[in-house]
């Protein structure tokens, strides 16, 4: 069995201390209750051996000394990380909660963009790989967690590259145009690092999105779908929404303690609506606006006054920063403004604690709550709002939720308001006051539901099936990515031969793609290589591209080789004249040339190519979205255009060509086969048209595709600048010299 190794910003355990002996405390947070949970709930099949969390302790080596002879069994066991509290502040106060925090939350004017704090960002990560690297062992599923470690899935690629990692983003992923504004080395470092895991997953639709966007624009890397190919591996990026453990908080309706809290909440409020929110210090909250939201509402609906109490309870985060402490500051005026303002002797409309909470009394007020006021401005997830759905036993309650956090897209079901908009969070109280009891019944069972079917153990389980899947598709191709093994018989085949054919595509194959087709041409190694396959008497060179002529000609015509352009329509045979294989006047050109105008015209960057017997729609240089979507559109409307007419549609690699039917790469190269008989053939393409020479040459050659994705090719390289070493080593014969470029 595998051991499941969590890696996190801080330790599941505090140090705690009765008299002389030290232990540990287990402690509070999310993920560590998602994680006991998972483990507790699924003892009896868990396919780990050993449960190990690592991350930087809150007590000093001695004292761990000591928590090691007086420790008790534990959930996990545990792996401190100590560091200097210098570092250690500029890492987290500093980068952690001073840049990514309020960027990744839509605060970009909070973000203070110090040198230094990168560099204690790098060096903690770096702390992190250095103290795992040495206690991992094959096998080991590695979970990396949260915006302070995302350099760490790369630092442990690099030094075991076969690793199994997985990362997950507690807080919201930043659009793009956010990003942008961290430094460009930055932001490319994070980007790399997340590209280390193998699974990198988030809590939403739009947090997977942003991501795969940043990566395309940022590194240029392209994406099918949720997948992405990043270093010669494959990395799929996935939301995975978070659960609770449902039944802990459902179940709390019937704990004696739970119940005497709650009753005492009803007795002190007596025939008073209750709002309730729970929230920890910070300006992601939206606390301000709540309460402006709440003082509205009792000057909108002033029969509520003196029949409502607003509980709110603010959990002390990060006092150690000013601005949180100014933030306290402004909480506490506001409340005493409101309270000036409505109170009277019997009544006081606002409830203000700041403190932590008790789980008893956390339960207590979701069960006595009648709204819970749950608004931030952004947030990764919140469970405080799935927590009190799910303490709801009676199937009574309202739950008041921000559309801007992420669980609003799994509760539907809540009434959501902008939390800025200070009438309509009014409006919403007083709907939320007024619910008749069957539609609230309603709402709540259908939420409760959804919390049931996608628990914290469904959670953790979706996401490790996920992994799973992840390293069985990087090893399924990898079985067909050409290795020494696959490359030495190639090499042997080809040294038996006595008649070879050799069909080799042009762009994305001999050559890179650039982004503009007339820059693409042929470097002195690809010159220098075609030159010295064709002087071998026994093979049979071909470019078959789908270039025009007329470049071929410019850029390679000088080579004894046989030269194929626009995937076949025009042909020049080695020591002979270009001949057309089709005879079809052009005029449909007419037709279809003014619709891809006005698609250059619609997307940026764009462009049109023309030759001979094709014209293509080239979207490489526009912005990737964008540039994909509006090719949809216009392969959709040539198709319907090019209904019966002696025309095709082809979808490229960031490009739409259209070109005459009966004209393929496919039987141009069983053309070029049939005439040579070859004993042996390669052959290989990296695009859409490549498909159908693979297909046709299935069971009589070697076929080759450059890149990953389903492919007819028998064999995968996984990227252009493998392919000239590649094909040196192959075609080099052992008493000649190897290619100084391989």
């Amino acid at each position: 069995m595998s051991r499941l190794i969590i890696i996190s910003n801080r330790l599941p355990y505090s140090l705690e201390k009765e008299g002389d002996k030290v232990g540990l405390r287990q402690s509070s947070g999310g993920l560590v209750s998602a994680i006991k949970s998972y483990i507790e709930q699924g003892q009896e099949g868990c396919e780990f051996s050993e449960k190990i969390w690592a991350g930087v302790a809150d007590f000093s080596p001695e004292e761990w000394e000591e928590i090691r002879k007086n420790e008790d069994t534990q959930d996990f066991s545990i792996l401190p990380l100590f560091t200097d509290e210098q570092l250690y502040s500029d890492y987290y106060n500093g980068f952690s909660n001073s840049v990514l925090w309020p960027l990744f939350h839509y605060f970009p004017s909070l973000a203070v963009y110090k040198r230094e704090y990168f560099d204690a960002y790098v060096k903690v990560n770096r702390q992190f790989a250095d103290a795992l690297i040495p206690m991992l062992q094959p096998g080991d599923v590695i979970w990396v967690h949260d915006y302070q470690l995302m350099l760490l899935p790369q630092m442990l690629r690099l030094e075991i590259p076969d690793a199994t990692i997985g990362f997950f983003l507690h807080i919201p992923f930043p659009s793009y145009e956010l990003l942008r504004l961290l430094p460009s080395e930055w932001k490319d470092s994070l980007l790399k690092g997340l590209l280390g895991a193998d699974l990198v997953g988030f809590h939403t639709f739009d947090y997977v999105q942003h991501f795969i966007h940043s990566v395309k624009m940022l590194l240029r890397i392209d994406n099918n779908y949720n997948t992405l190919t990043y270093q010669h591996r494959l990395v799929k990026a996935d939301l995975f929404p978070i659960g609770i453990d449902f039944n802990k908080f459902h179940d709390a309706t019937n704990n004696h303690e739970v119940l005497e809290i709650r009753n005492g909440i009803k007795k002190n409020f007596y025939e008073k609506k209750i709002i309730f929110s729970v929230d920890r210090l910070d300006y992601t909250k939206g606390l301000m606006y709540r309460l402006q939201g709440f003082e509205k509402f009792l000057e909108m609906f002033p029969e509520w006054r003196e029949n409502v109490v607003f509980i709110l309870n603010v959990v002390p985060s990060r006092d150690s920063i000013e601005t949180y402490n100014e933030m306290k500051r402004r909480i506490e005026e506001k409340v005493s403004t409101i309270n000036g303002i409505y109170s009277n002797l019997s009544w006081q409309p606002v409830i203000y604690r700041y403190n932590h909470l008790p789980f008893d009394d956390l339960c207590a007020l979701y069960q006595a709550a009648d709204v819970a006021l749950i608004t931030p401005l952004r947030d990764g997830m919140n469970l405080v709002a799935k927590e009190f759905v799910a303490s709801c036993n009676a199937h009574r309650g309202v739950l008041v939720l921000s559309e801007l956090a992420g669980a609003a897209s799994e509760l539907s079901e809540a009434l959501h308001v902008n939390p800025t908009d200070v009438e309509d969070v009014a409006a919403t109280i007083n709907r939320a006051l007024t619910m008749p009891v069957a539609e609230q019944r309603n709402r709540i069972l259908l939420m409760q539901k959804r919390l049931i079917d996608y628990n914290v153990t469904r959670w953790v389980n979706d996401f490790m099936d996920q992994l799973k899947a992840v390293k069985k598709e990087q090893n399924k191709i990898g079985v067909k990515l050409l290795d020494d093994r696959i490359t030495g018989m190639l090499k042997q085949r080809y040294a038996s031969a006595q008649k070879r054919a050799i069909l080799l595509d042009y762009d994305g194959t001999l050559a890179p793609f650039t982004k503009l087709p007339g820059d693409a041409r042929p470097e002195s190694g690809v010159i220098t290589l075609l030159k010295r396959l064709a002087e071998d008497e026994k093979n049979e060179v071909a470019i078959i591209s789908g270039r025009d002529a007329a470049t071929l000609d410019q850029w390679l015509g000088h080579l004894p080789i046989t030269l194929v352009a626009e995937h076949g329509a025009q042909i020049r045979k080695k020591g002979a004249d270009w001949v057309s294989t089709t005879s079809i006047p052009d005029a449909w050109k007419e037709e279809i040339r003014p619709l891809l105008q006005v698609f250059v015209t619609r997307c940026a960057g764009s462009f049109i190519e023309e030759k001979k017997n094709t014209l293509a729609w080239h979207y490489r240089n526009t912005m990737p979205e964008f540039g994909f979507t509006r090719s949809r559109e216009l392969i959709n409307s040539i198709s319907q255009l090019a209904q019966n007419t002696p025309i095709q549609v082809i979808d490229g690699n960031k490009v739409v060509e259209i070109r005459l039917t009966g004209v393929d790469k496919g039987i141009t190269a069983l053309n070029l086969v049939e005439a040579s008989r070859p004993d042996f053939i390669l052959c290989m393409g990296d695009d859409t048209t490549d498909e159908d020479m693979f297909k046709v040459l299935e069971h009589r050659g070697f076929t080759i595709k450059i890149g990953n994705g389903n492919t007819a090719a028998q064999y995968n390289i996984i990227s252009q600048e493998r392919v000239l070493p590649f094909l040196h080593s192959v075609t080099t014969q052992q008493n000649k010299p190897e290619y100084a470029g391989a």
